[in-house]
């Protein structure tokens, strides 16, 4: 396995995680009948932590798609180099830092450091455009 798709599987590893401690998350505000329910009833907008932790995982959601998409994009056509596995790096290393500064409720450092995420994906693209 390349470490470029190592990264992936870890990627993956963190998506579940955040999906796993938001819903615990939601489940202690709003209670795990709720959890358990239908959802049909309309609930207030989520709070604090709690809150932080579920928009950092949709966040996560929103580039996850394009991150594994590319990486394996750059195995399948043997485009893979320190490029790749730089922009893996940052993927994964800024997505992991990005979750904790979001749920710490630090705005301005998770906004820099959703950018160095991101520009692993961009990364990617311009690995496999050149």
């Amino acid at each position: 396995m390349t470490p470029e798709l190592r990264y992936l599987v870890y990627s993956t590893i963190l998506g579940l995680l955040h999906l796993i401690a938001a819903s615990h998350f939601i489940s202690y505000q709003y209670g795990y009948r709720w959890t358990a329910s239908n959802r049909d009833e309309e609930k207030p907008s989520l709070k604090g932590i709690v809150g932080r932790v579920d928009r950092a995982g949709i966040n996560f959601l929103e580039t996850f798609p394009f991150f594994a998409a590319l990486v394996i994009a750059a195995h399948l056509v043997n485009r893979d180099s320190s490029l790749t596995l730089w922009a893996a790096r940052f993927y994964f290393w800024g997505r992991l830092i990005y979750a904790v500064a979001y749920s710490a409720g630090f705005p301005i450092l998770r906004s820099a450091i959703w950018n160095v995420a991101t520009g692993g994906i961009i990364l990617l693209i311009i690995a496999l455009l050149r």
